[in-house]
Order: C-alpha cells, then structure tokens, then sequence
C-alpha cells in the first residue's frame, strides 16, 4: 500500500511540474498605438497599455486582446467620436488578432537574439476579420521576450466608414505600432 501511494504522489508531482512548466509568454500591458494624422490638421492619435498579448513557444502562434475602450486620445472629444461613432466599441468592445509566427523555430531563438517574423493571421476589428501579414520583432533577453510589430490599416477594410466632412482630416491609411514585454508563464 505504501508502494502505491508513494507512487501516487510521484505521479501528481510530475504531472504538477509538467503543467507549471509551459512555454508560453505573456503579457497584460502590452501597448498598441495608431495615428491616423494627415498634415496641416490636429494629430488624431491613441494608445491602449492594457493588451493582453500570448505567444506560444512550442508553435508560434501569437494571440493579442485590446479592449476598444481602453484607447487613450490627447483630447476627450476625440476619444468620444471614436468610441460612438467610427469603431462603435459598444457593439464591437474588442480587437483580436490571431496568428502563427512563419519559420519560427523556439530553438533556434536563444538569448540575446533578435528575429523578424512574418506573422499570418486574423485581425478582427469592428465586427469583421481581415487576413493579415504583418512583420513581428522579437529580441529575447533572460526570461523576458520584446515583442514590436508596425504596420497599416485602413479603416475601409473594416467597414468603418469616415463622414465625408471629415474625410480629409483622417488618414486614409492608419499606423498602428505593437510593443509588449513578454514573461514567461
């Protein structure tokens, strides 16, 4: 009997390290910015410092979560107009890409190492997915991986639609600029 439960016990405790040893990387504050200025106007621009971003080492897949309302804008009215009018983040709260690093191999990424990547994948936005390829940077250092990434979108892709009153004021073309510090989980 005690063969079986010293067994047991070993068989938990493996299975427990097993499941607290994983190779993902995480983060809750990682940073998504975009500007959608055009000259001679007022800059229109915001950042969000809440987005949960994932990275699976054994596959390369990356997952990213911002919450809409969570954009920050220099001025309030900008970030109301935003909200209620142009993204809807009442009935669309959320951004979401998924997606799979191409050619990434976690052994060969070690310390001190940086890599571009060709992330491909989905980004839903506004109620509506959109296939995307887009270039991701990650320089690995200690138990910590740094995660960038800029690229454009354009609104129209998404079906937010620009009044044409203020169609000349916004960028046709929006730059959106991705900044997390991965830990390991």
């Amino acid at each position: 009997m005690k063969i079986i439960c010293l067994a047991f016990l070993a068989l938990v405790s493996i299975s427990s390290i097993s499941l607290t040893q994983t190779d993902r990387y995480q983060t809750r504050t990682g940073s998504i910015s975009f500007e959608a200025s055009v000259p001679t106007f007022e800059p229109i621009k915001a950042v969000n410092k809440s987005t949960t971003v994932v990275l699976d080492m054994k596959t390369g897949n990356i997952a990213a979560l911002a919450l809409i309302k969570g954009f920050r804008f220099p001025v309030a009215l900008m970030q109301e107009h935003f909200n209620e009018n142009y993204i809807e983040s009442d009935d669309y709260p959320k951004a979401v890409l998924k997606g799979t690093l191409t050619d990434f191999d976690a052994n060969r990424f070690s310390q001190n190492t940086s890599s571009t990547f060709i992330l491909n994948g989905t980004l839903e936005l506004h109620g509506k997915k959109e296939v995307i390829s887009i270039p991701v940077l990650l320089s690995k250092s200690g138990d910590q991986i740094q995660l960038e990434s800029n690229f454009n979108l354009q609104p129209a892709d998404f079906n937010i639609e620009i009044p044409s009153v203020v169609s000349n004021k916004i960028a046709q073309e929006v730059q959106v600029s991705v900044n997390a510090m991965l830990s390991k989980k």
